[in-house]
């Protein structure tokens, strides 16, 4: 089941959702649960991919190691 992300506007509380895509397209009623607000906003996280079909030798680094193999482009 996604987990979706949201942020309260009135107190800044992060929280989270578990719901299925189709109770998400129905509309989720949704309220902060520290202050019980309802003015909350989904915050879109970032995405990381690792793309292991290329090998080392030919891989030209990530832009902080250029080239010389550190632990986020190998």
């Amino acid at each position: 089941m996604p987990t979706y992300e949201y942020i309260c506007s009135d107190c800044g509380e992060k929280f989270e959702i578990f719901a299925t895509f189709e109770e998400k397209e129905k509309g989720l009623k949704l309220k902060c649960p520290k202050c019980e607000s309802k003015k909350v906003s989904q915050v879109f996280g970032s995405v990381f991919i690792i793309n292991k079909s290329s090998s080392s030798s030919d891989s030209k680094g990530c832009s902080s190691c250029n080239g010389n193999s550190c632990s986020s482009c190998r």
